[in-house]
């Protein structure tokens, strides 16, 4: 196993059983004053690879864009990177998860209750997960079955330099599958309980790493985030990506995608963030992508989905 930093604690201070009212009240009063811009978005099924990948397309990314902008030309007067979580908008503010973590709803979220878990004090998006971070995030998942997800650094998709994991609720269509990728998921054997049995999902044709989890879904159980924090590290060193040096807390030597329910995880390092224009983040290898316009739908249906996943991880 790779050496890593010494886990650190958190304890949780969110009470249990409260996160979801907590998130349902909080995005009533978004909508209401205007907080929360949801992009509305219309989505088709490509089908490739034994996937069906769901392809959403924005009516409308105006507001984002208006919103992108507008933090580029703070950058130019302030010589600073704009961070949306320090100070974070009290109208998005779900709950305090630990006194390292709380967690937001996301502004510009395209699935309902998009919910970030965001470090209090600034962290970098590309340093290495912590103990704390699995704990604040099972806290979260623990509460309501959903997909959590991680961009670790820029090439993987992250937009924001401020450490943050982000967890949807599943499915991601109401009536469908809970995910694309449940098809490629039934052939992964191995499964996680006191020790980490690692493989990979092989419909995939690029390098990833991936386990199954058996978690105590108790709210008192403290195993759970070590397990989490445990597979992490070991599929990290599977895919290439691991710490020799403890003094070191940035990733070497490439960005990732971690994606993680309460039944699997799985790891995907990124050689690039898009191709021909279409980036991808980590709910590309969940078999959820984004198509700006009419375009890049076209484009994404003439290339193929799985082809696009391709490009942008690194051939197995």
């Amino acid at each position: 196993m790779s050496e890593f930093l010494p886990p650190t604690s958190s304890p949780i201070t969110l009470q249990p059983g409260t996160l979801w009212q907590r998130i349902l009240d909080r995005t009533e009063h978004a909508l209401h004053c205007g907080a929360l811009h949801s992009i509305q978005t219309d989505y088709e099924f490509i089908e490739q690879a034994n996937v069906r990948f769901l392809v959403r397309i924005s009516r409308n990314v105006a507001r984002k864009i208006a919103a992108k902008k507008q933090e580029e030309q703070k950058k130019t007067l302030t010589g600073k990177d704009f961070n949306p979580f320090l100070p974070y908008e009290e109208d998005l503010f779900v709950a305090d998860i630990s006194n390292t973590h709380l967690c937001l709803l996301n502004k510009f979220n395209v699935v309902d209750y998009h919910l970030l878990i965001i470090t209090r004090a600034f962290e970098e998006q590309d340093t290495w997960l912590t103990l704390a971070d699995f704990e604040a995030l099972w806290a979260c998942l623990a509460e309501y079955d959903g997909l959590a997800f991680y961009n670790g650094g820029s090439l993987a998709g992250a937009s924001q330099r401020h450490k943050h994991l982000q967890l949807i609720p599943l499915p991601m269509v109401p009536g469908d599958l809970p995910l694309p990728i449940a098809p490629l998921l039934m052939n992964a054997i191995p499964t996680v309980s006191s020790t980490t049995l690692a493989t990979t999902l092989a419909g995939f044709p690029f390098v990833n790493g991936f386990t199954r989890l058996d978690l105590d879904l108790s709210q008192s159980s403290l195993s759970a985030p070590m397990v989490l924090y445990q597979s992490y590290q070991t599929l990290l060193q599977q895919v290439g990506l691991c710490v020799r040096d403890r003094a070191l807390t940035h990733q070497s030597p490439g960005a990732y995608n971690l994606l993680v329910t309460r039944a699997w995880m799985l790891i995907v390092p990124r050689s690039q963030e898009s191709f021909e224009s279409i980036s991808v983040n980590a709910l590309g290898f969940a078999g959820s992508l984004f198509a700006r316009d009419q375009d890049q739908m076209q484009q994404l249906k003439a290339y193929g989905p799985m082809n696009l996943l391709l490009k942008v991880a690194i051939p197995g």
